[in-house]
């Protein structure tokens, strides 16, 4: 439990909640400290599924929200994630040595630019990193109509064991309701986002009611596509799940931070549904050869872009 002064019911210090000075990065690697000694949820092997989806920082409350307007929707349970942030879900996911077997019958279709870092490709039954070559300047994001048509061109080609397809989405940016300033996810090492939502709302230069009215719109615009690539794949275990969920205040932290083991962050949607090839798209995404050489994050400024990420 958090400290009774900074539980999401109790404002806390003005300083700590408006996000000012050395107090607010002492707290956050206080709790850090803690989170990195610590073992989190059940990763995705443990269960049964053929087709994972993935909607990055999707909290369960607001699926739940919207899940009378998806009929694939039915009940949205909640798991424990292995992981507060991408990076820390997808090493506890992919990397244990007892799911390699697992691994090699997977193919998967991401728009999650830390793929790179963090996964081995040759460890895959395919590894198709969207976000390499269908990147949109204008979005600054994935968009999720891309990841769709990939993973359904992969699943028919294909036909592998596992799929595991990864929407950038409801992350921000807000694709169908954009804060204004918020110029996306940052691919370069030197760029930072001072825009970015968390960071916004964590200052108070914009409301909890507006961030979460543009997360929520951004979920549905995952959730159209979502519904696409079930009416396009055959599978008869699917499972709609998160990475990580985000902070809107909760112990006064916002977005999701690394290593960071607050309840709300790591309980994550858990739908079970199905899939069948319907053949009602027809997809047209193709990667380019050879790949364009992206810009990924490097090891100059990643303090910035984990900010602007909201990682830390």
């Amino acid at each position: 439990m958090p400290p009774p002064a900074l539980s999401s019911t109790v404002s806390g210090s003005a300083d700590l909640q408006a996000g000012r000075g050395p107090l607010r990065r002492w707290y956050l690697r206080a709790i850090q400290a803690v989170g990195r000694r610590l073992s989190y949820g059940t990763p995705a092997y443990e269960a049964d599924w053929d087709l994972l989806v993935v909607l990055d920082g999707c909290r369960p409350d607001t699926l739940r929200a919207v899940a009378d307007d998806y009929a694939f929707v039915d009940a949205v349970a909640t798991r424990r994630s292995v992981g507060s942030c991408s990076s820390d879900w997808l090493t506890a996911t992919f990397g244990p040595d007892r799911y390699r077997s697992l691994v090699a019958e997977t193919a998967m279709v991401t728009g999650n630019t830390w793929t790179d870092r963090y996964l081995d490709a040759d460890a895959f039954a395919a590894l198709d990193e969207v976000w390499k070559y269908a990147w949109d300047e204008d979005l600054g994001t994935v968009p999720a109509p891309a990841v769709t048509d990939r993973a359904i061109a992969l699943a028919r080609e294909r036909d592998p064991e596992r799929l595991v397809v990864h929407y950038m989405q409801p992350h921000h940016p807000f694709v169908p309701d954009p804060l204004e300033g918020d110029t996306g996810m940052a691919r370069t090492g030197a760029e930072s986002n001072a825009a970015n939502p968390w960071t916004l709302l964590r200052r108070g230069a914009v409301s909890a009611e507006r961030v979460r009215a543009a997360y929520t719109a951004n979920l549905c615009y995952a959730l159209d596509s979502v519904a696409v690539l079930l009416d396009n794949v055959a599978a008869d275990r699917v499972v709609i799940t998160a990475d990580h969920a985000n902070l809107f205040g909760e112990w006064g932290l916002y977005g999701h931070p690394i290593a960071t083991p607050v309840p709300t962050l790591l309980r994550v949607p858990w739908v079970e549904t199905t899939a069948t090839d319907r053949g009602t798209r027809d997809p047209s995404l193709s990667p380019p050869t050879p790949l364009p050489v992206p810009h990924v994050i490097g090891e100059t400024g990643v303090t910035d872009q984990l900010d602007a990420l909201g990682y830390r």
